[in-house]
């Protein structure tokens, strides 16, 4: 089909016509020849359907959407249509959001899609309180009968959420306390300063990179795995047969991952803590001779036991971060399961931004008090 077969135009009357087939099978060349079109930019441009001999959902979009986009130019009007193609035509805007036939709405401008998002953001971070309340609620409900508590499902969460966890800890915090100590090492040793190594390693450890890095770790692993957990049970409606069965979702399912990950992840600290050292300290016998007698008799005496101390004290707070919002998140999954997967990026996004933004924190806090 040519273009002179689905279009014609006449520049004086500011009037086109539309014949032929306007389907699927013809779109193509329909759309090369619509778009081709040049007019005048002002009065009213008539859109005549007279003589179109068929039309499809696809031919009706196109045409819809072609005048919704020059709706800024030049008025278009459709004319002569028939009933079925005029019910057609309105279906598809109503469809795209253009109620009645009128245009689409401009985009709004960039302002006011910042704000519109800053509202959204607030409106999801009451929902967030309102969860976090409704959990300490149970808590305290549970706490008044403690036998009563669900000891299995705690100890199937420190299981998946610590235990399966040594192994990839471990290794990616020997291998942070190695870069650690290769990056400082370059710099010391070119002032003689090769046994500080165990200074600056122990306290970048201990404080800092031992917490920080476990947490970021484990919110990628466990918050995700949450997260997908409690959307799958979403979906599948097991939380409402749990509801039915007069069982709280936050009894059963939130509460215990969330003692389960405060628990663990101290000890997650410590684990790593021990492998970032041993990392520099092999890197540190291997690159600044500084043999391992040497590094374990001055570690003690260089690093404070509130090195230690400050850093774990990090860890319960991060468990919380995580764990609420990694439940938080799969509570609020719904429709399909790609819901599941949007849910959980924005879990493991949001946990590592909180986490970054409550270790900045506590070291305002620290620095505050001289720790």
């Amino acid at each position: 089909m040519t273009e002179q077969a689905v279009l014609s135009y006449d520049a004086d009357a500011q009037r086109l016509t539309c014949k032929g087939e306007w389907d699927l099978l013809h779109l193509t060349q329909i759309k090369k020849a619509l778009y081709q079109i040049q007019w005048k930019k002002t009065g009213e441009l008539t859109v005549d359907g007279q003589v179109i001999q068929k039309m499809d959902s696809a031919g009706a979009l196109l045409l819809v959407k072609w005048r919704a986009l020059h709706a800024n130019e030049i008025a278009i009007r459709f004319e002569n249509f028939s009933q079925e193609h005029d019910d057609l035509l309105t279906m598809v805007a109503k469809e795209r959001g253009a109620e009645g036939g009128i245009p689409e709405a401009v985009k709004p401008p960039f302002l006011a899609r910042v704000g519109e998002n800053s509202v959204q953001r607030l409106i999801e971070f009451n929902a967030y309180l309102i969860f976090v309340g409704h959990l300490t609620y149970e808590f305290l409900r549970i706490l008044r009968k403690p036998f009563h508590g669900r000891i299995q499902p705690i100890a199937s969460a420190i299981y998946s959420t610590g235990y399966r966890a040594l192994p990839i800890i471990g290794l990616l915090s020997f291998m942070i306390g190695v870069v650690i100590a290769y990056q400082m090492g370059v710099q010391l040793r070119d002032y003689g300063a090769n046994i500080y190594i165990v200074n600056f390693l122990g306290l970048s450890i201990l404080r800092e990179f031992g917490p920080l890095i476990t947490a970021i770790m484990v919110a990628g692993r466990t918050g995700s795995a949450f997260t997908a957990q409690l959307g799958s049970m979403k979906i599948n409606e097991e939380i409402d047969a749990l509801d039915t069965m007069g069982v709280t979702p936050a009894e059963l399912l939130i509460i215990p991952r969330i003692i389960g990950l405060f628990i663990v992840l101290p000890l997650l600290t410590i684990w790593a803590d021990f492998f970032g050292t041993i990392g520099g300290m092999m890197m540190a016998n291997s690159m600044l001779h500084v043999s391992p007698d040497d590094f374990i008799l001055r570690f003690p005496q260089v690093i404070p036991l509130k090195a230690l101390i400050l850093g774990l004290g990090k860890a319960p707070v991060f468990a919380l971060i995580i764990a609420s919002i990694g439940c938080f998140e799969g509570m609020r999954v719904k429709g399909s399961s790609e819901s599941v997967g949007v849910n959980t990026t924005k879990s493991v996004v949001l946990s590592i931004f909180f986490i970054i933004v409550a270790d900045a924190i506590f070291s305002v806090i620290f620095s505050e008090l001289d720790l």
